[in-house]
């Protein structure tokens, strides 16, 4: 008898409906010489350091560092579990050949290999290897049964994700709470990860530049010549005296256009997605979460209408050009957008067709299997995933840029303008669709009159004052793509690519880090905004460890890790580096003698929040008014707010992080009060 094992009960049993294992019986289905049983994601886990050693059970700081000679896995503690692994056992030791039908990538093939080794499985194993779920894929699949050896570095570089994880998170987080946390008994533990307490650095360190930003003024020189602005190419002003000086120097002047240039140029279509870029387009696009955008792809998955989700690249092999016909023939509800594409050769770019940029799956695609069972959520993500495939087999973009260069006297004027020749690919998406906000290298589409080299008048030249800005914040679509390149800001597709291989955690893994920091109250949301609370900036404060905190060192595990699965690097060698690594913070944390404490706590954090609702709950209850609730929040905390600026008279003094400033502070008021100087405040 062969046993299947796949990661889910709806998996395992389509998989058993293909093999005609129609027999259903508890925990599996039976039939034509096969048994399909299934997992419900992690039946096992990692042991705890109680398992190894009694002693670990206490936490202390003199059993740290907890380094186990060997590392074991043990069942979860759940009866739903233990019933269906006792399933699993039975049929696996009467087993003739199991064949591993588990998520083809890292964390599937860590699933059922510690299954079939706490099942103590003796029999051959093969491995079905498959990037969607339609009929013909698994059919395809079976057909073409993989050796499980095959995938022993894959298996290899998920075990020391899961071992590195766990030697950091359990020896740093019981490290810093017995060291730097609240020695009350119900306090919460200040919880340290290989890849969470990276991604909150990112977030802090942002922060921190934001808080600590002081706006400057400068200056920008602009002259309006035939409904046409114009900006000097001198650049910016620092000083208001030096701009008013050209201000004067072109005031009553003549305006020439000394040169006029057009360049044709193309724009090639999107790249197709991978997990992180799906997640930041839905982001967005839709405001999803990183983790609501993991869910909607992988039910799409499981529904057959797109490939494999958990994926790292943006291209496809090149065998499976010859599949795109018969996928596009099947996205029926797209029929206009397909017709344009009909009658010729289907386009094939190494841009999208690569087979050296995939590893164990290809890009995010339709499968061509339609489903009138998608919820408003999944056609969202579906119809993305769509018009990207669609467009990339439209032609470019091509596009003209025209240049104006003028003068007034000897001082240098210049506007661009982008003129759309031949949309191409753009059709396939509605012009809304096609902006981004956060692109800024994206040149404003405007079409300029028609200028010649030599003409003349008169214009009307402008000095305006503008404020630098702050960076900002974090939007779950710019965290994940700083963690995709170790929180540098890239906007090039091209180097983003390059630069995976140094990010930090996976793509299937960034979501539930980023859910993880919410979770322990170390960041909140504040609309679209990421922003940490006050344990997260003082938990980051508090670790001087690079090796810690630092994005790019993270992202320098993350690339062995990845090396260890190309069978580039040795596995034993990364852990006896890890062991190194922690053994060395153990030593630097016990020897600060600073006596420093996380002044705040998550739990206090939670409580804070949950005394808001309550507060909110009783008013309701009484009857009070959203419109007095209103007025009363936006009574001032103290009596400086709200009156006249005593600097410039026009605006009103508002309240800010550190400081009382002037509403007017964007048109230059530089008044400014420091919150301990504030005579009302102190008199109270």
């Amino acid at each position: 008898m062969k046993v299947c094992i796949a990661e889910k009960p709806s998996v395992a049993r389509d998989i058993a409906r293909i093999l005609g294992a129609t027999e259903a019986h508890d925990g599996y289905y039976e039939g034509n010489g096969y048994q399909v049983t299934w997992t419900f994601g992690h039946l096992c886990e990692l042991k705890y350091p109680e398992d190894y050693d009694e002693r670990w059970k206490r936490w202390t700081l003199g059993q740290l560092p907890m380094i186990p000679s060997r590392f074991g896995i043990r069942l979860k503690s759940d009866k739903g579990v233990e019933h269906q692994f006792s399933i699993i056992r039975s049929l696996m030791q009467q087993a003739d050949e199991i064949i591993n039908c588990g998520d083809a990538g890292q964390e599937g093939e860590l699933i059922q290999r510690w299954v079939m080794q706490k099942a103590e499985a003796r029999c051959p194993v093969k491995r079905l290897w498959i990037s969607s779920l339609t009929e013909e894929a698994i059919t395809e699949g079976f057909a073409n049964l993989k050796e499980q050896d095959n995938y022993q570095s894959l298996y290899e570089a998920g075990l020391c994700r899961a071992i590195g994880d766990w030697l950091l998170g359990m020896n740093a987080t019981r490290l810093y709470t017995l060291k730097y946390g609240q020695r009350e008994r119900q306090a919460q533990p200040l919880s340290v990860g290989r890849v969470q307490t990276p991604t909150l650095a990112l977030i802090v360190r942002r922060q921190h530049e934001i808080d600590h930003f002081v706006p400057e003024p400068y200056w920008v020189l602009t002259t309006t010549y035939r409904d046409t602005v114009f900006t000097a190419t001198k650049g910016k002003f620092a000083d208001e005296a030096e701009g008013r000086a050209f201000l004067e120097k072109v005031t009553d002047k003549e305006f020439e256009v000394t040169d006029v240039t057009r360049k044709k140029g193309t724009e090639a279509p999107p790249r197709l997605f991978d997990l992180t870029s799906l997640q930041v387009e839905c982001n967005k696009k839709f405001s999803f979460s990183a983790e609501r955008t993991l869910q909607i792809i992988q039910s799409l998955y499981e529904k057959k209408v797109t490939t494999y989700p958990r994926v790292d690249t943006t291209y496809l092999s090149e065998d499976i050009y010859a599949k795109c016909g018969s996928i596009l023939n099947g996205l029926t509800a797209y029929k206009s957008l397909l017709e344009p594409l009909r009658g010729r050769p289907l386009k094939k770019s190494k841009k999208v067709f690569d087979s050296s940029k995939v590893t164990d799956h290809h890009a995010i695609i339709p499968t061509g299997v339609t489903s009138n069972m998608l919820t408003a959520d999944e056609q969202k993500v579906y119809d993305r995933v769509v018009r990207h495939f669609i467009a990339v087999f439209y032609d470019d973009c091509t596009f003209a840029t025209t240049t104006v260069q003028g003068r007034v006297e000897d001082i240098g004027f210049k506007v661009s303008g982008k003129q759309i020749l031949t949309p191409g690919w753009r059709s396939v998406f509605k012009r809304e669709e096609l902006q981004d906000e956060d692109d800024r290298s994206r040149e404003e589409e405007k079409t300029l009159p028609a200028f010649e080299k030599g003409e003349h008048g008169p214009h009307r030249p402008d000095l305006a004052q503008k404020w630098t800005n702050p960076p900002k914040p974090y939007t779950e679509a710019t965290l994940l793509r700083a963690m995709e390149t170790a929180g540098k800001m890239v906007d090039s597709e091209e180097l983003r690519e390059v630069m995976k291989e140094n990010g930090i955690g996976r793509p299937s893994t960034r979501a539930a880090i980023i859910e993880t920091l919410f979770r322990r109250r170390y960041i909140v949301r504040e609309r679209k905004n990421i922003v940490p609370t006050a344990t997260g900036c003082e938990l980051i404060g508090i670790i001087s460890e690079d090796l810690l905190k630092s994005a790019e060192l993270t992202g320098i595990w993350e690339k062995k890790l990845r090396e260890i699965e190309a069978r580039k690097y040795d596995a034993r060698q990364f852990l006896d580096e890890l062991k190194q690594m922690v053994r060395e913070i153990v030593i630097a944390v016990l020897s600060d003698n600073t006596n420093r404490r996380v002044a705040y706590t998550a739990a206090e954090e939670e409580k804070k929040a949950e005394r808001k609702k309550k507060t909110a709950a009783a008013g309701r209850k009484t009857g009070t008014s959203r419109k007095k609730k209103a007025s009363k929040a936006e009574e001032p905390a103290d009596g400086v707010v709200g009156k006249p600026c005593p600097a410039c008279g026009k605006g009103v003094i508002i309240k800010g992080r550190t400081a009382y400033g002037c509403s007017e502070w964007k048109q230059g008021c530089t008044f400014r009060l420091p919150f301990d100087q504030n005579p009302e405040k102190t008199e109270k």
